[in-house]
């Protein structure tokens, strides 16, 4: 059997994959726990109520955070501070015994899932951006990851470097510290959801969010900007059409915008990603 997982800043989604590969059980939930072994433990007591004593084949999955090298080592996530520098390939192999582990970051595969069975079908260049906790996401060409020297991070770009947008923002005014879950909790006290959708509050958030969003199609040049989490597809939420709005009165060099839609997949994207991830390792493996 294959497990698959989606290791989140605030909860851990594991999953058994079908046996054709096309499709995953309910996913257990939890809460993702801040110290890295305490987290290792509680994958592998919910993987081993998934397998019912059957053998581990091999693992996919997705994690909030910068990974390199062999070892998948988390060299930086800014949500998950007590699993830096964590072996992940190396841990993982050890807690559930399996041939191998294929990870990636989380934003990327949520968007790879969206790519194959969401708001980016059909598309040949599907730009995904998670607007949740933190802020993340992954470019997706011909249905595959595109291919990067370390990782992408569109949260963490520099949008207000005098801070003449957010006097109230940390540091140099990254796109998370504005839109994010996080983000909003750090400036102003409470969590996002607590916050009415008839605050102006929302009008700001939509207007930062197009600015950040306007970066990602100059750089990325998608064919469908598609946009999830829950500041996104939440209640409250950014509202889509006051981002497109932003969008279209911002300057551009490109005539036109991509197409821009509400992410499908709901929280359960990033194991969809990383069924499709799976897949196309075991692939190459053949």
């Amino acid at each position: 059997m294959n497990i698959l997982f989606d290791i989140g800043g605030t909860k851990m989604r594991i999953a058994k994959a079908s046996p054709d590969m096309d499709s995953f059980d309910d996913p257990i939930i939890v809460k993702t726990p801040e110290d890295f072994d305490e987290g290792m433990r509680v994958l592998s007591q919910s993987v081993q109520e998934l397998s019912n004593g059957e053998s581990i084949e091999y693992v996919s999955g997705s994690i909030a955070g910068v990974i390199m090298g062999d070892s998948r080592t988390l060299v930086r996530s800014s949500h998950l501070l007590g699993w830096e520098g964590k072996e992940l390939n190396t841990k993982i192999k050890e807690a559930l015994s399996c041939i191998d582990v294929f990870i990636q970051n989380d934003g990327e595969l949520v968007g790879l899932g969206e790519a194959h069975y969401g708001a980016g079908k059909g598309y040949p260049i599907v730009a995904y951006i998670t607007i949740s906790t933190g802020v993340g996401g992954g470019r997706i060409v011909d249905g595959f990851l595109d291919r990067k020297s370390v990782g992408m991070e569109p949260g963490h770009q520099i949008i207000d470097f005098d801070k003449t947008l957010c006097k109230d923002c940390s540091d140099v005014g990254i796109f998370e510290d504005f839109v994010s879950g996080s983000g909003v909790e750090a400036r102003f006290g409470k969590e996002a959801y607590e916050i009415p959708q008839n605050d102006l509050l929302w009008e700001d958030l939509a207007l930062w969010s197009a600015i950040g969003l306007k970066n990602t199609i100059v750089h990325w040049s998608p064919d469908v900007l598609v946009l999830g989490g829950s500041m996104i597809t939440g209640n409250p939420a950014i509202p889509l059409n006051r981002i497109e709005e932003n969008l279209k009165k911002l300057p551009s060099i490109f005539p036109t915008l991509p197409v821009i839609k509400k992410a499908e997949l709901d929280s359960v994207g990033g194991l969809y990603g990383t069924l499709v991830y799976l897949k196309q390792k075991k692939s190459t493996l053949s």
